[in-house]
């Protein structure tokens, strides 16, 4: 089986986020895996707070995509594919997308004006597949749950940073709506993250929208690995 990694952070362009991109990378490429999606808050998210507000677009994309491009370099030099996602934000509500390139985003910087209930369903329509991250987290951050059951494709089912209960709740919610199913890590700490989560399948999958339409047929399956009990599990 080949196994990815469906959400990470990395620094300093995630402000959360508390490893470098070498370091990850190496992290993952120790423990087997195929693949990492690099999934960075977007500039709607925890990635602003570190720059100047006066950069253009343009100038913060260039930083923005600055992690992704030095994942892709090491990948290829330790064998390691890399994926392009992004994690947009409202308030503490996230939205992982994937499928969409890193030109489509440079080429877009009207999405930073629209509210996600429009901003979605647009991103939807250009053709990335939006899954809403730990949809019923709860923090001290979080005034309170907010759901876009018209503006997604599915959610992260399993995040392996969040409760059991809230991600019993994410998976009750993605049954009751029909809503397809992701996990994924939710990794901000790298190598010093003990619980992950994922997606594998039987062949390699060859760029993101290929994993999009794996995601869609049902032929990826969900995984829990516990690194301190050194046990691996697959989610139904």
């Amino acid at each position: 089986m080949y196994r990815y990694e469906t959400h990470l952070h990395t620094s300093p362009v995630s402000s959360c986020a508390k490893k470098p991109v070498r370091e990850n990378i190496e992290f993952y490429k120790s423990l087997g895996y195929d693949g990492v999606f690099i999934t960075n808050h977007f500039l709607d998210g925890n990635f602003i707070k570190r720059y100047d507000a006066d950069l253009s677009y343009e100038e913060k994309m260039e930083i923005y995509l600055s992690d992704y491009y030095e994942g892709v370099k090491i990948g290829n030099e330790l064998g390691l594919r890399v994926f392009f996602g992004v994690e947009l934000s409202y308030l503490g509500t996230d939205f992982l997308v994937y499928g969409l390139d890193p030109e489509w985003y440079i080429a877009h910087p009207e999405i930073m004006e629209m509210e996600k209930s429009v901003e979605l369903p647009f991103i939807m329509n250009e053709g990335g597949f939006v899954i809403q991250a730990h949809p019923f987290r709860e923090a001290k951050y979080i005034d309170h749950i907010r759901l876009f059951p018209r503006c997604v494709h599915g959610v992260e089912v399993f995040n392996a940073n969040r409760t059991e209960l809230e991600n019993k709740m994410a998976n009750i919610y993605a049954n009751e709506y029909g809503f397809y199913k992701t996990a994924g890590t939710d990794n901000h700490m790298g190598k010093d993250q003990r619980i992950l989560a994922g997606l594998e399948s039987e062949t390699p999958i060859s760029d993101e929208k290929d994993f999009a339409e794996r995601v869609k047929n049902g032929t990826m399956s969900m995984f829990i690995i516990d690194r301190e009990a050194d046990s691996f599990k697959r989610i139904e």
